[in-house]
């Protein structure tokens, strides 16, 4: 990881150099390399942050999947506008994607739904109230068995309706890598209006 950052080293498109840079920290043994800081603006105004882990990429952008009627949800419903940064310290790289998200449809949300783990599952219908005060985690225990309780062990699980996922595209990509010397390297890649990438150096 040692090696300066290149511009001919670079690929042309972000998400084919997003995906390779997702490989090395994926092999170099990195905690949850999928984990993201997800940035929102609340109604007034107020930026607010918080980890997300991202469940998939493809040439489009990244997925994430929440509650709909989250914090976060509610504020990127209301301003579609957000960014999300991979802080990967251990191997002293970081990306960040700046650009507007939409929903996911049904079909992509039942798909990814059905996948995860039954205890997931059951936390997603326990957690309806997500952001929103509760008394204490007794209450949140008693809700989860209480759905645990609903569907047989060897039953599927159905959504919840408040359940799904979003897709950020992204407009603005930027790939940093740190230096000695604080001469870090760091590349942005910016949509531009025929729908193709800018690449340009940015200072340290």
């Amino acid at each position: 990881m040692g090696e300066p950052l290149r511009r001919s080293g670079l690929a042309d498109l972000p998400m084919t150099q997003f995906h390779l840079w997702f490989d090395e920290a994926c092999e170099s043994g990195l905690a949850e390399p999928n984990a993201m800081v997800l940035s929102s603006v609340e109604p007034s105004g107020m930026p607010r942050s918080r980890t997300v882990l991202m469940k998939g990429y493809d040439s489009s952008g990244l997925r994430f999947f929440t509650n709909y009627t989250s914090r976060k949800a509610r504020a990127l419903d209301a301003d579609p506008r957000t960014c999300v940064v991979f802080p990967w310290h251990a191997i002293r790289r970081q990306v960040l994607f700046a650009g507007r998200v939409e929903r996911l449809g049904d079909e992509e949300n039942d798909l990814y739904f059905a996948s995860r783990p039954r205890g997931s599952q059951l936390g997603a219908w326990a957690s309806e109230r997500q952001s929103r005060p509760v008394a204490d985690r007794a209450e949140l225990d008693r809700l989860f068995h209480e759905f645990d309780s609903v569907w047989a062990a060897d039953e599927s699980i159905p959504r919840p309706a408040y359940w799904g996922g979003f897709r950020l595209f992204p407009s603005e990509v930027e790939f940093w890598q740190g230096g000695e010397d604080r001469m870090h390297d760091r590349f942005r890649y910016l949509l531009v209006e025929d729908g193709g990438w800018e690449i340009e150096r940015l200072a340290p």
